[in-house]
């Protein structure tokens, strides 16, 4: 039995309050009968402000390609706004990475240049990139609602239907960030239609989707609509829209689109109709300054956070919801630039002091 613990450690004091509170978590140390002590000893790398110099940037990725989508959308605007020099590195899912940050040591990047800034989306990255910015140095920020305490990162982008504690550190975006951009050829007169499938906020009606869609397209027999489907999207409602006969209506499912099909559908299609489960498309259509409608889907319990953020666009005047009779999406009113990715990417810059030579880039 523990009567007493003495762990003499050198760190920085953001560092000793994380490592304190995993170790009490994780090695069940009775917090009456221990002491902590910590040396303040130990400073913060230089972040070089050279804006000739490109800036290092660690991307932890953790195999999920909508987490690796968002931090690729952040590294993206950034190296709009100046030289950038990015580092892809997989964190592997072992323990020893919480041993390295309670050791101030980092298995990860090897011979790579320290980083200026480590950037990491999903829950598998966030101890990688406190143990990474403890031995390596830079600035560690997490995008979305990090699993740890948020004043244990230098930033935490995360979206506004997470409905985030307002903190110096924290940037609240709307929805989360994506690679796409204004797009410049999108014509009115083509559509696309993106189509989800059943999740943990929403449930599914086949036939409900399949009569939604037939009316959009029916109703709109002057454009041309591409759909697609997506991992989500159940069996048989792929089958249904597959056997759809209407002239107008061409149907690839995710299964036959290549990596981008998306983004490059977006750059050409002025109007887009989104089933509104698929939140990131949402966000990637507004995103191209396309002009937005929700296909229907059952919301489950009394609405979650991300059935809110949907509503709180529609009450903006951001997207229009499917309805009876159906909604002009040519006549929405013209929108503000939707480009969050821009934003978070220039509020690092000017936060950081790691301003580029390039002001007017978004």
């Amino acid at each position: 039995r523990l009567e007493g613990l003495i762990l003499r450690l050198e760190v920085e004091k953001r560092d000793c309050d994380g490592i304190w509170h995993v170790m009490r978590n994780t090695l069940r140390i009775p917090g009456r009968r221990a002491m902590f002590c910590c040396s303040l000893s130990v400073p913060k790398k230089s972040v070089n402000n050279e804006a000739t110099s490109p800036l290092v940037v660690w991307r932890l990725l953790d195999g999920k390609a909508g987490h690796e989508a968002q931090t690729a959308g952040l590294v993206q605007a950034l190296g709009r706004m100046r030289a950038v020099e990015c580092h892809d590195i997989e964190v592997p899912r072992r323990r020893e990475l919480l041993r390295d940050w309670i050791r101030g040591r980092c298995r990860l990047g090897g011979d790579l240049p320290d980083p200026e800034l480590l950037l990491g989306a999903g829950h598998r990255t966030h101890v990688a990139l406190l143990a990474a910015r403890r031995a390596r140095g830079g600035r560690a920020v997490v995008l979305m609602r990090p699993s740890l305490p948020q004043c244990w990162f230098d930033f935490c982008l995360i979206p506004e239907h997470d409905q985030p504690r307002r903190r110096d550190n924290v940037i609240v975006t709307r929805g989360v960030l994506n690679t796409i951009q204004q797009a410049e050829a999108a014509s009115p007169e083509r559509g696309l239609v993106l189509i989800g499938g059943p999740s943990e906020h929403y449930h599914w009606e086949t036939d409900a989707m399949i009569q939604q869609v037939r009316t959009v397209v029916q109703a709109t027999d002057a454009i041309t609509w591409t759909l697609t489907t997506s991992r989500r999207t159940p069996p048989e409602t792929e089958a249904a829209l597959v056997d759809l006969d209407l002239p107008n209506l061409k149907v690839e499912p995710v299964a036959q689109t290549p990596r981008g099909w998306v983004g490059d559908r977006l750059n050409e299609c002025g109007l887009v109709w989104v089933s509104e489960d698929s939140v990131s498309m949402v966000y990637e259509a507004l995103t191209a300054g396309a002009k937005v409608g929700l296909l229907e889907v059952p919301a489950k319990g009394n609405g979650s956070r991300v059935a809110r953020g949907v509503a709180e666009l529609e009450q903006a005047g951001r997207v229009s919801r499917f309805a009876n009779p159906l909604p002009e999406l040519s006549t929405q009113g013209s929108q503000d630039c939707f480009n969050e990715a821009g934003r978070a990417a220039r509020a690092l810059l000017e936060r950081f002091d790691m301003s580029g030579s390039n002001p007017d880039a978004v």
